[in-house]
């Protein structure tokens, strides 16, 4: 390959740019190594720019991971001039090998595709990764600690963080009092932890491994994503390494006032299933009223494309609780079949598909990628998500707060406590990772806290339960945090009716939600019984009738004004156990932090 060839060719292609008409003029002056760096780091940007604006393609997706590999060769020609960060990439993972290996190799290819950092001695010099296991099953553990072992002999550098050296790092703490961190567990069941507790206790052994390269960021993920994007082409999904992650996360945290980064995820929703209900309902409602019932043997008709899901949390049941406007628009089922089919084929695919809601998936409305210039998308941010945050080594002081209380929304509510204390150098950015809640072999999660596959039914109480108290718990946070928490002492009885007042308040709109639901329920059945759709339903197959039954089952087991998750919002008894675990976990999360703090900045690990 000539020199710079890539690079060449995209500023031909786009000969119409000014900036690359300038990028080869520069570049026929022969400058050094350095100086065609930055020549580099200017024509990627305005080249990526080119490439969404015509619409990417494969051909132009492989020249410009190419130009990287251009780039790395300029860096392993002239190591002295590498400067650039060393990631560590943190994996939490409970009881799911499959979403593990697809993770793994999702970051082994984005290496090979962009080679960051470049290889030495065949192995990725600037990327590790560290998988804390939190398994209980034997076997998982066992597949983890494989999948780590044949990943590194790949040239990917994967640490296995074992239970018994999770168990010792928190035991040579112990004295420290940071149970409600790292959790206090007996030494025969160290496992499902929760993934709070497991990153917690993960920043301790990256304490340690902070002293083993120069210059590292730590990087946590989700065992359950990839590093990749989708985009929508003609009303499918198309998955793409399209986004060089870690060049543009070393260029933000090289060259702008940056602490902490957040990105966002692109596919599945990141919420739960607990607070999705009414707006599947609705899309299935809105499915089945355009299905031509009197034309089922027609060509399917739903390949039209939904307007791209924006940035308003429009799968959620209440976005309003986080400041978007409620809409009461539907989105259409897109048919992902190939192949020549009919309406009643559709019909039998999109009912295979409706039982995934319940680990998680929206099967009507994913959310994919819209480009924006990454270094132009970082803005201040005000919540982190837990499957997607970077940060510097010093930043290992903000750990994951109330672990112990084992609820949902603990990255919003880390987020609120260091928007008050980072301020703007507490950053978002475009750069989101691609969700899979389920694996295809099996159609549901391998595991997830709070969903029990029962005989009968799926059992979403437990997840319910994480999603309202955890709102209690960020709700409760926000509001403090508008007094001065968590620098300000908050009083205890302060903070305890902060609690029970957010409490009430989620009460009320958690019930207003249900009867919406229930609503939609009996509106769905009623569609399901009218003699159109019931004429479809005796066409198909009795696989597909069983599918219908299921959902119908579960989501009325869930959903219904019966179901348990209602009356344990509505517990006297459970309020008054979550009043006090709550108000508590606030009230000593200063002293904690003090204790925290010590032992990363003492360094006493060792």
């Amino acid at each position: 390959m000539k020199p710079y060839q890539a690079l060449q060719l995209f500023c031909e292609q786009f000969n119409s740019n000014p900036e690359l008409a300038i990028t080869i003029k520069e570049l026929n002056q022969k400058p050094d190594a350095e100086k065609i760096i930055k020549i580099y780091d200017h024509a990627i940007p305005v080249i990526e720019k080119e490439i969404w604006k015509q619409g990417i393609d494969d051909d132009n997706l492989k020249h410009y991971q190419t130009l990287f590999h251009e780039l790395e060769n300029l860096y392993s020609s002239n190591s002295n001039i590498d400067k650039r960060h060393h990631f560590i990439i943190t994996i939490p993972v409970a009881d799911r090998p499959q979403h593990l290996k697809d993770c793994l190799d999702s970051i082994y290819n984005l290496c090979k595709k962009y080679n960051y950092g470049g290889l030495n001695n065949n192995t990725y010099s600037k990327v590790s990764v560290l998988v804390a296991d939190d398994s209980k099953q034997e076997s998982s553990k066992k597949r983890n600690e494989e999948l780590s072992e044949h990943y590194t002999e790949k040239g990917l550098t994967v640490d296995y963080f074992s239970q018994t050296e999770q168990q010792q790092i928190v035991n040579d703490i112990s004295k420290y009092k940071v149970e409600n961190i790292t959790g206090n567990f007996k030494d025969s069941c160290f496992y499902h932890k929760g993934a709070s507790i497991t990153r917690n206790i993960s920043y301790l052994k990256l304490k340690q491994l902070e002293k083993q390269y120069e210059n590292c960021l730590f990087y946590f993920i989700d065992s359950d994503q990839e590093f990749q994007i989708n985009i929508q082409v003609d009303a499918k999904s198309k998955e793409l390494y399209a986004l060089n992650y870690f060049y543009y996360l070393d260029k933000i945290f090289s060259n702008e006032s940056v602490s902490i980064l957040t990105g966002k995820v692109v596919g599945d929703p990141p919420v739960s299933p607990a607070v999705m209900a009414g707006t599947f309902l609705q899309d299935i409602i809105y499915f089945l009223q355009q299905f031509p019932a009197s034309d089922i043997n027609s060509s399917c008709r739903f390949h039209q494309q939904n307007s791209p899901l924006s940035n308003d949390a429009s799968y959620h049941d209440m976005p309003e609780l986080f400041g978007f406007k409620k809409k009461t628009q539907s989105y259409i089922y897109q048919c992902p079949i190939t192949r020549p089919h009919s309406n009643l084929h559709c019909f039998e695919h999109f009912t295979h598909q409706i039982n995934h809601f319940f680990d998680g998936e929206h099967p009507t409305r994913k959310s994919y990628y819209q480009y924006e210039n990454t270094l132009d998308s970082v803005q201040p941010a005000r919540t982190i998500y837990t499957g997607n945050y970077i940060f510097k080594p010093e930043n290992l002081k903000y750990f994951i707060p109330f672990a112990p209380l084992k609820l949902r929304m603990a990255g919003p509510v880390l987020g609120r406590i260091l928007k008050s204390e980072l301020g703007n150098t507490f950053v978002c950015a475009n750069l989101p990772m691609l969700h899979k809640r389920t694996v295809d072999t099996i159609g549901q999660s391998e595991f997830r806290p709070g969903v029990d596959h029962k005989k009968d039914n799926i059992d979403l109480s437990g997840e319910f339960h994480r999603q309202f108290f955890g709102d209690v718990m960020l709700f409760s946070v926000i509001e403090l945090c508008e007094s001065g928490y968590p620098e300000k002492n908050i009083d205890l009885s302060m903070i305890k009716n902060t609690v029970l007042n957010t409490i009430h308040d989620l009460q009320k709109k958690y019930l207003q939600t249900q009867k919406h639901i229930d609503e939609k329920i009996n509106e769905l059945k009623a569609i399901l019984n009218s003699k159109p759709i019931y004429r479809t339903i005796q066409q198909a197959s009795p696989e597909t009738n069983q599918f219908i039954s299921d959902f119908i089952n579960n989501i009325e087991f869930n959903f219904k004004n019966h179901a348990l998750i209602y009356k344990e919002i509505k517990s006297e008894e459970i309020i008054n156990q979550y009043l006090t675990k709550i108000s508590d976990a606030i009230y000593t999360y200063k002293s904690e932090q003090s204790n925290w703090e010590h032992i990363i900045i003492k360094e006493i690990l060792h």
